[in-house]
Protein backbone atom coordinates (compact mmCIF):
# COMPACT_ATOMS: atom_id res chain seq x y z
CA UNK A 1 0.00 0.00 0.00
CA UNK A 2 2.86 2.27 0.26
CA UNK A 3 3.00 2.53 -3.59
CA UNK A 4 -0.89 4.38 -3.39
CA UNK A 5 -0.13 6.19 -0.37
CA UNK A 6 3.12 7.69 -2.27
CA UNK A 7 1.22 8.56 -5.48
CA UNK A 8 -2.07 9.82 -4.05
CA UNK A 9 -1.56 13.11 -5.72
CA UNK A 10 -1.60 11.37 -9.03
CA UNK A 11 -4.57 9.53 -7.62
CA UNK A 12 -6.21 12.84 -7.05
CA UNK A 13 -5.63 14.40 -10.61
CA UNK A 14 -6.88 11.58 -12.01
CA UNK A 15 -9.60 11.39 -10.34
CA UNK A 16 -10.97 14.94 -10.34
CA UNK A 17 -9.66 14.33 -14.56
CA UNK A 18 -12.35 11.65 -14.49
CA UNK A 19 -15.07 13.27 -12.66
CA UNK A 20 -14.97 16.47 -15.05
CA UNK A 21 -14.89 14.12 -18.14
CA UNK A 22 -17.86 12.13 -16.38
CA UNK A 23 -19.51 15.94 -15.30
CA UNK A 24 -19.58 17.72 -18.81
CA UNK A 25 -19.96 14.71 -20.90
CA UNK A 26 -23.55 13.62 -19.15
CA UNK A 27 -24.48 17.35 -19.49
CA UNK A 28 -23.56 17.44 -23.23
CA UNK A 29 -25.49 13.97 -23.80
CA UNK A 30 -28.30 14.96 -21.65
CA UNK A 31 -28.75 17.89 -23.98
CA UNK A 32 -28.29 15.89 -27.20
CA UNK A 33 -30.16 13.13 -26.11
CA UNK A 34 -33.57 15.35 -25.21
CA UNK A 35 -33.10 17.10 -28.78
CA UNK A 36 -32.67 13.87 -30.32
CA UNK A 37 -35.51 12.05 -28.52
CA UNK A 38 -37.77 14.48 -29.71
CA UNK A 39 -36.64 14.32 -32.85
CA UNK A 40 -37.61 10.93 -32.40
CA UNK A 41 -41.31 11.37 -31.50
CA UNK A 42 -41.67 14.17 -34.22
CA UNK A 43 -44.34 14.60 -36.57
CA UNK A 44 -41.82 15.44 -39.17
CA UNK A 45 -40.69 11.90 -41.21
CA UNK A 46 -37.10 14.06 -42.01
CA UNK A 47 -36.38 14.67 -38.05
CA UNK A 48 -37.48 11.19 -37.25
CA UNK A 49 -35.40 9.63 -39.74
CA UNK A 50 -32.27 11.47 -38.61
CA UNK A 51 -32.95 10.67 -34.82
CA UNK A 52 -33.31 7.12 -35.65
CA UNK A 53 -30.40 7.07 -37.97
CA UNK A 54 -28.49 8.63 -35.21
CA UNK A 55 -29.27 5.93 -32.74
CA UNK A 56 -28.52 2.99 -34.53
CA UNK A 57 -25.66 4.14 -36.19
CA UNK A 58 -23.91 5.52 -32.64
CA UNK A 59 -25.40 2.63 -30.43
CA UNK A 60 -23.83 -0.25 -32.57
CA UNK A 61 -20.46 1.61 -33.13
CA UNK A 62 -17.63 0.58 -30.66
CA UNK A 63 -16.73 3.61 -28.30
CA UNK A 64 -13.21 3.48 -29.10
CA UNK A 65 -13.74 3.76 -32.93
CA UNK A 66 -16.22 7.07 -31.47
CA UNK A 67 -12.79 8.05 -29.83
CA UNK A 68 -10.35 7.25 -32.47
CA UNK A 69 -12.83 9.56 -34.90
CA UNK A 70 -12.47 12.55 -32.98
CA UNK A 71 -8.91 12.46 -31.21
CA UNK A 72 -7.11 11.49 -34.75
CA UNK A 73 -9.36 12.17 -37.87
CA UNK A 74 -11.66 15.34 -36.82
CA UNK A 75 -8.23 17.16 -36.31
CA UNK A 76 -7.41 16.52 -40.41
CA UNK A 77 -10.98 17.94 -41.21
CA UNK A 78 -9.66 20.74 -39.47
CA UNK A 79 -10.63 20.98 -35.98
CA UNK A 80 -7.21 21.39 -33.79
CA UNK A 81 -7.95 21.12 -30.02
CA UNK A 82 -4.98 22.30 -28.13
CA UNK A 83 -5.40 18.94 -25.64
CA UNK A 84 -7.07 15.67 -25.60
CA UNK A 85 -9.64 16.33 -23.67
CA UNK A 86 -11.88 18.23 -25.45
CA UNK A 87 -12.23 15.56 -28.05
CA UNK A 88 -12.59 12.96 -25.42
CA UNK A 89 -15.65 14.98 -23.76
CA UNK A 90 -17.00 15.04 -26.97
CA UNK A 91 -16.63 11.38 -27.88
CA UNK A 92 -18.30 10.42 -24.85
CA UNK A 93 -20.87 13.14 -25.06
CA UNK A 94 -21.75 12.05 -28.64
CA UNK A 95 -21.77 8.24 -27.62
CA UNK A 96 -23.48 8.51 -24.50
CA UNK A 97 -26.28 10.78 -26.02
CA UNK A 98 -27.74 7.71 -28.02
CA UNK A 99 -28.03 6.08 -24.99
CA UNK A 100 -29.59 9.11 -23.18
CA UNK A 101 -32.06 9.82 -26.71
CA UNK A 102 -33.65 6.28 -26.09
CA UNK A 103 -34.19 6.94 -22.38
CA UNK A 104 -35.96 10.07 -23.06
CA UNK A 105 -37.81 8.49 -26.08
CA UNK A 106 -39.42 5.21 -23.58
CA UNK A 107 -40.42 8.21 -20.95
CA UNK A 108 -42.46 10.32 -23.96
CA UNK A 109 -43.98 7.38 -24.75
CA UNK A 110 -45.37 6.58 -21.23
CA UNK A 111 -46.84 10.18 -21.08
CA UNK A 112 -50.85 9.57 -21.54
CA UNK A 113 -51.95 10.02 -25.21
CA UNK A 114 -54.84 11.93 -24.17
CA UNK A 115 -52.84 14.92 -22.69
CA UNK A 116 -50.93 15.49 -25.95
CA UNK A 117 -54.06 15.97 -27.87
CA UNK A 118 -55.49 17.95 -24.86
CA UNK A 119 -52.69 20.37 -25.65
CA UNK A 120 -53.29 20.36 -29.22
CA UNK A 121 -56.55 21.12 -28.43
CA UNK A 122 -55.87 24.25 -26.81
CA UNK A 123 -54.03 25.43 -29.40
CA UNK A 124 -50.38 24.16 -28.25
CA UNK A 125 -48.05 23.46 -31.33
CA UNK A 126 -45.85 20.07 -30.96
CA UNK A 127 -42.48 22.23 -29.38
CA UNK A 128 -45.41 23.76 -26.87
CA UNK A 129 -46.97 20.47 -25.78
CA UNK A 130 -43.29 18.84 -25.48
CA UNK A 131 -41.57 21.88 -23.55
CA UNK A 132 -44.82 22.68 -21.28
CA UNK A 133 -46.36 19.48 -20.79
CA UNK A 134 -44.57 15.86 -21.76
CA UNK A 135 -41.06 16.28 -21.02
CA UNK A 136 -41.59 17.57 -17.98
CA UNK A 137 -43.43 13.97 -16.94
CA UNK A 138 -41.26 12.01 -18.83
CA UNK A 139 -37.61 13.54 -16.84
CA UNK A 140 -39.44 12.30 -14.22
CA UNK A 141 -40.11 8.64 -15.60
CA UNK A 142 -36.54 8.96 -16.36
CA UNK A 143 -34.54 9.54 -13.56
CA UNK A 144 -33.35 6.49 -12.45
CA UNK A 145 -32.45 4.75 -15.98
CA UNK A 146 -30.80 8.34 -16.93
CA UNK A 147 -28.52 7.86 -13.77
CA UNK A 148 -27.82 4.59 -14.55
CA UNK A 149 -26.71 5.58 -18.05
CA UNK A 150 -24.50 7.95 -16.32
CA UNK A 151 -22.75 5.53 -14.02
CA UNK A 152 -22.24 3.51 -17.27
CA UNK A 153 -20.59 6.83 -18.25
CA UNK A 154 -18.35 7.06 -15.72
CA UNK A 155 -16.89 3.47 -16.51
CA UNK A 156 -16.54 4.43 -20.44
CA UNK A 157 -14.66 7.43 -19.54
CA UNK A 158 -11.88 4.62 -18.68
CA UNK A 159 -11.55 4.48 -22.68
CA UNK A 160 -9.91 8.54 -22.07
CA UNK A 161 -6.82 6.72 -21.05
CA UNK A 162 -5.81 4.77 -23.96
CA UNK A 163 -5.93 8.33 -25.69
CA UNK A 164 -3.54 10.37 -23.61
CA UNK A 165 -5.69 11.45 -20.88
CA UNK A 166 -4.31 11.43 -17.76
CA UNK A 167 -7.92 10.07 -15.88
CA UNK A 168 -7.78 7.18 -13.64
CA UNK A 169 -7.17 4.37 -15.64
CA UNK A 170 -4.06 6.83 -17.58
CA UNK A 171 -3.23 7.29 -13.98
CA UNK A 172 -3.97 3.16 -12.82
CA UNK A 173 -1.66 2.01 -16.47
CA UNK A 174 1.31 4.53 -15.50
CA UNK A 175 1.22 3.63 -11.75
CA UNK A 176 1.51 -0.01 -12.99
CA UNK A 177 4.71 0.73 -14.77
CA UNK A 178 6.32 2.62 -12.32
CA UNK A 179 5.44 0.52 -9.36
CA UNK A 180 5.16 -3.22 -11.08
CA UNK A 181 5.67 -4.94 -7.55
CA UNK A 182 2.20 -3.67 -6.40
CA UNK A 183 -0.14 -3.78 -9.49
CA UNK A 184 -2.65 -5.13 -7.60
CA UNK A 185 -2.68 -2.18 -4.43
CA UNK A 186 -2.01 0.06 -7.46
CA UNK A 187 -5.45 -1.24 -9.16
CA UNK A 188 -7.60 -1.44 -6.36
CA UNK A 189 -6.98 1.95 -5.74
CA UNK A 190 -8.21 2.89 -8.96
CA UNK A 191 -11.07 0.48 -8.45
CA UNK A 192 -11.49 2.71 -5.24
CA UNK A 193 -11.68 6.07 -6.75
CA UNK A 194 -14.16 4.75 -9.45
CA UNK A 195 -16.31 3.06 -6.53
CA UNK A 196 -16.23 6.64 -4.59
CA UNK A 197 -18.15 8.08 -8.43
CA UNK A 198 -20.52 4.97 -8.92
CA UNK A 199 -21.45 4.08 -5.81
CA UNK A 200 -23.07 7.27 -4.59
CA UNK A 201 -24.75 7.82 -8.14
CA UNK A 202 -26.02 4.16 -7.83
CA UNK A 203 -27.85 4.81 -4.29
CA UNK A 204 -29.10 8.19 -5.65
CA UNK A 205 -30.70 6.08 -8.64
CA UNK A 206 -32.28 4.13 -5.76
CA UNK A 207 -33.68 6.98 -3.68
CA UNK A 208 -34.85 8.83 -6.75
CA UNK A 209 -37.01 5.59 -8.37
CA UNK A 210 -38.49 5.44 -4.69
CA UNK A 211 -39.72 8.73 -4.41
CA UNK A 212 -41.22 8.82 -8.21
CA UNK A 213 -42.88 5.46 -7.63
CA UNK A 214 -44.30 6.81 -4.19
CA UNK A 215 -45.33 9.99 -5.77
CA UNK A 216 -47.39 8.19 -8.25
Amino acid sequence: MDAVIDELPLYWEGFRTTLSLTLLSAVIALVLGTILGSFRVSPVPTLRWFGTAYVELVRNTPLTLVFIFFVFVAPQLGWTPSDFFAPAVVALSVYTAAFVCEAIRSGINSVGVGQAEASRAIGLTFPQTLRLIVLPQAFRTVIPPLINIFIALTKNSSVAGGFFVAELFGVGKQLTNAHPGDVIAVLLGVAVCYLVITIPAGLLAGYVERKVVFAR
